[in-house]
């Protein structure tokens, strides 16, 4: 590739310039000189070229050339001098659309050095001072409707436009429409804004808000952290500018994620919270609603503001301090509410994502939002990037320390996004960028991104001393008067306010948080928002209450039926066709149901009932184990974009929607996407499904700092269902488990439930309670693999239609409960294992009893099953996990097996030995050791097996 790069002519600032001539070919044959018209005309005949249509194939073309070592220059006459100079001048203007943004003054500090950089010199194109007066066409340039302009008004204009405290980064996006858009808002203005009295009053007046509640707070409440703003107080300009913006274009609600600095700031001065609601948790009171709250910079809020379009929701989410995580929750939010308003052209409902320098290059979760913001099940439309670049990450401000990518914003340049750079002391240039931002979001419905340069005035918190490691640069923030302060200079010596205004405006602000009220309050109160979502009939409900799961066994024979109706001369997969016809038998009665036929009718049952159905998860449509087939292929398609069938979006012409999605290869960014969506909608069955339930760990933080503990420190509810696959065959320590034991040491204040299902009607069941109770909780189930299609693994439809979720199934077999010694009690797969030895063996002491759901624990249930064997001493917990895995010490240390044994029970431990991974990775030896549990179940119980802490 370096090769390619040094050697080719079609490279470097000789790239754009071709693109140009032919780009003017296009349109005017004429416009070009006569050997590019020649050379532009023999081209015409390559495959998919033509004036009609885009120029990608002669770039390409271009490209084949440059590899096969064919200059380009020898393709046509050679220029003459006049020529020379002009391609010079259009490369010149190209090398400023890409690399004029190095030489623009976007430091407040002014600590940057101006790079050398040869092709933003004239002489590099062979020009002296004797060419500026010269006059040379500016090519595509927007150059105030003239053609021609003469070299020193060409370079004034460039450098106005790429060098001051507005550039921009564009010119690697390959849609020329797209480039062309961006050159035609910032070339014709110089990228100078030109804003009228009111606005510039209003821009200061945010500058003063933001300004003046940072060093209220300073001076209240002396010593307590609160992330301060400081530093970058254009950024409340910012967010001004976007909304108004935003409400313009149509936009009706915004779904704001940011960290916490300077969440504060915004929660009064963009949202409207009272300063009141703030002081008060400032002085440490708090929400007696919360079973354990948090603090103030992670909480959110929401009100309604007007804009010039109307009234616009503002949502910002809550967050946890781990940087950026809540970004894909934002995303699955805003995806959920566009669904609810039928927004399918993406206009009405808006991310808006904040970030810090260190944290958007360093988090991975923004590559994994980049990739699937273009794709189907998860695209919202583009989102609009904000930056408060305050060029420190804690005490990291060296750059050779700060990342390997010259601006903290490159990686949105896999996504093609337009990158604004501007300087956080020239707010007017900073509502420009945004207002910007979102006229190309709603134009094109790509990401874009706003990259504010500013500074933080004090430490990483209130009780920080930043000069300790970076002296140089707080000794320049020292001597910094603040924007806001260098913003009503400028507008006092332009006229547009007396001297004594800006002291007016901040002693006017003052007064108004001393009655803990706001002077600029951008909230509305009273406004009837459409399109609401009422969770009013799911608070304070509890786990006891009932819910009838079942379904009419003609309903299920209905839906059955639709499940395996293809349209005509649909052509399946030979395997998938014998799948179809065993769920006909299945849906006829004629044969037991398996796992994929129950999980499908549950679906089935919940659409038809008006509730939602949403599963996303890599390779899910299918199912990783060739189970759940909910599209299914037509092998005789012709277009791969074709000849899909999706059974279960075809029960009833009345149904409610059912999607299912095959992820991109994503943990941590779909799970919280699909986290943020299922807490927008609580009438839908959001599940998100892991390939192995091994992999679920990737996505450890959404799980520790959201699902598990989202409603207990914010009050948010969450139906939101994960499946797990969960089960030890010999497949190694990274295909077995779903490590179940850190959600069981997550499970408290009845957080969540956990599940392991071990029959096809347990897993319908589950699922419809799910929806069909009114009590939205995080639902995790450690779902089988080779249960799936186990021979005794199966329900009959009557389960279906009479029954209901068993938290503990009780013995299977006839057994004389007075001659029962032994209890076993176990999870998921294992069980069948364990029957198949007993029954093998003629065991008549032992029962073996399930328990189905682990959290919250089922104390009647179990209670009632041990005292149907009045003899029965022993108890034994047998389980495939290690020791100190699984659900063993959680179900232990809490107590939940000893509370409901009585005084004659022992209780004893049957699993693998401890071990730092979960499963071993040699066949034999997994044998072994899961040949000893099935037998140290029923054998002699040592005291090495006795439980131990």
């Amino acid at each position: 590739m370096r090769q390619f790069l040094t050697n080719s002519y079609l490279f470097g600032s000789n790239a754009p310039f071709i693109e140009e001539l032919y780009e003017a070919y296009l349109e005017n044959p004429a416009s070009v000189a006569d050997q590019w018209r020649s050379y532009f005309d023999s081209l015409q005949n390559l495959p998919g070229s033509g004036r009609d249509v885009a120029h990608a194939p002669v770039v390409a073309s271009f490209a084949q050339m440059a590899k096969q070592g064919k200059p380009l220059a020898s393709a046509i006459t050679t220029p003459g001098v006049a020529d020379k100079r002009q391609i010079g001048v259009l490369q010149m203007i190209n090398a400023y659309r890409f690399q004029g943004n190095r030489w623009a003054q976007l430091d407040p500090l002014k600590r940057q050095e101006r790079p050398s950089i040869a092709e933003l010199e004239p002489s590099y194109y062979g020009f002296t001072e004797a060419d500026l007066s010269a006059v040379f066409n500016v090519g595509s340039f927007q150059f105030q409707e003239s053609s021609q302009a003469s070299l020193r008004e060409i370079l004034e204009a460039v450098r106005q436009t790429y060098c001051g405290t507005l550039t921009v980064e564009y010119m690697y996006m390959a849609d020329v429409q797209q480039k062309r858009w961006v050159q035609s808002k910032l070339e014709p203005i110089r990228s100078t804004p030109s804003f009228d009295v009111a606005t510039k009053k209003r821009i200061l007046e945010r500058l003063t808000a933001a300004e003046t509640l940072e060093k209220y707070l300073h001076t209240k409440y002396v010593g307590q952290k609160r992330f301060s703003l400081e530093g970058g107080d254009s950024a409340i300009v910012a967010l001004d500018a976007i909304i108004n913006a935003a409400g313009g274009r149509s936009v009706q609600e915004m779904v704001i994620g940011m960290a916490h600095r300077g969440r504060l700031n915004v929660l009064v001065n963009v949202l409207g919270k009272a300063p009141k609601m703030l002081f008060e948790e400032f002085e440490g009171k708090h929400s007696e609603d919360l079973e354990a709250g948090d603090v103030k910079y992670h909480m959110g809020f929401s009100s309604d503001v007007n804009t010039p379009g109307g009234p616009l929701h503002l949502s910002l989410a809550f967050n946890p301090s781990h940087l950026e995580i809540v970004n894909s929750v934002v995303e699955g939010s805003v995806y959920s509410r566009q669904k609810r308003r039928d927004d399918v052209n993406k206009n009405q409902v808006m991310a808006v994502l904040i970030h810090g320098d260190a944290a958007v290059a360093g988090q991975g979760i923004n590559q994994e939002l980049l990739n699937f913001s273009q794709t189907r099940g998860y695209g919202t439309g583009g989102t609009v990037h904000l930056v408060i670049n305050n060029q420190i990450g804690f005490t990291t401000s060296d750059p050779r320390d700060a990342r390997s990518s010259l601006y903290c914003t490159d990686i949105f340049k896999m996504a093609e996004a337009p990158i604004f750079h501007v300087n956080g002391d020239d707010p007017e240039a900073v509502a420009l960028a945004c207002q910007l931002a979102v006229e190309y979001r709603q134009t094109f419905k790509k990401d874009v991104v706003i990259d504010l340069l500013c500074y933080r005035k004090l430490g990483h918190n209130e009780q920080d001393e930043p000069m300790v490691t970076q002296p140089l640069m707080y000794k320049k923030i020292a001597q910094h008067p603040g924007t806001r302060q260098l913003y009503a200079d400028k507008l006092v010596a332009q006229g547009v306010c007396t001297s004594a205004e800006p002291d007016t405006m901040i002693a006017d602000y003052r007064d108004h948080l001393d009655r803990g009220e706001l002077l600029y309050n951008p909230a509305l109160s009273g406004h009837n928002r459409k399109f609401i979502q009422d969770w009013s009939n799911f608070i304070r409900r509890e786990y006891t209450d009932e819910a009838d799961t079942s379904v009419p066994m003609g309903e299920l024979k209905r839906f059955a039926a639709r499940l395996v109706d293809t349209p005509p001369g649909f052509t399946l997969h030979s395997r998938v066709a014998n799948i179809i016809d065993s769920r006909r038998a299945m849906g006829q009665g004629t044969q037991p149901l398996d796992w994929g036929m129950a999980e499908n009718l549950a679906y089935a049952s919940l659409v038809a009932q008006g509730y939602g159905v949403r599963i996303s998860g890599q390779d899910c449509g299918r199912g990783t184990f060739f189970h759940r087939h909910a599209v299914l292929h037509d092998q005789n398609r012709e277009r791969w974009d074709a000849g899909s069938h999706v059974p279960l979006a075809n029960i009833q012409p009345d149904q409610a929607p059912f999607t299912v999605i095959d992820s991109v290869l994503s943990e941590s960014g779909i799970l919280g996407f699909e986290y943020g969506y299922a807490t927008a909608e609580p009438n839908q069955l959001v599940v998100w499904e892991a390939q192995f339930g091994d992999f679920g760990n990737c996505a450890q933080v959404v799980i520790d700092q959201f699902i598990s503990s989202g409603e207990a420190k914010w009050g948010r509810l969450s139906g939101i269902t994960m499946l797990l696959p969960h089960g030890y065959e010999g497949q190694g320590p990274e295909h077995s488990s779903a490590r179940l034991e850190r959600y069981m040491q997550l499970c408290a204040e009845n957080n969540w439930q956990v599940c392991v299902p071990s029959t096809p009607a347990q897993i319908f069941h589950i699922l419809r309670r799910q929806m069909v109770r009114p009590l939205r909780k995080p639902l995790v189930v450690m779902t089988p693999k080779s249960l799936l299609r186990h021979k005794d693994a199966v329900s009959s439809l009557d389960e279906l239609a009479t029954g209901q979720f068993r938290t503990v199934i009780d013995e299977v077999d006839a057994f004389d409960a007075k001659k029962v010694k032994r209890i076993v009690v176990c999870s998921g797969k294992l069980y069948y294992e364990l029957l198949a030895e007993r029954r093998a063996k003629a065991i008549k002491d032992t029962v073996i009893v399930r328990l189905e759901q682990l959290y919250p624990f089922p104390n009647e249930a179990f209670a009632a099953e041990l005292a149907k064997y009045p003899n029965a001493k022993d108890i034994v917990w047998c389980q495939e996990e290690p020791r100190n895995q699984g659900a063993w010490y959680w179900i232990a240390s809490r107590q939940h097996l000893a509370r409901s044994m009585a005084s004659k029970h022992s209780l004893h431990l049957v699993s693998r030995p401890a071990s730092a991974s979960p499963a071993v990775g040699y066949y034999a030896k997994h044998n072994a050791q899961q040949r000893a549990i099935i037998e140290g179940a029923f054998g002699t119980l040592g005291q090495d097996q006795a439980p131990r802490f």
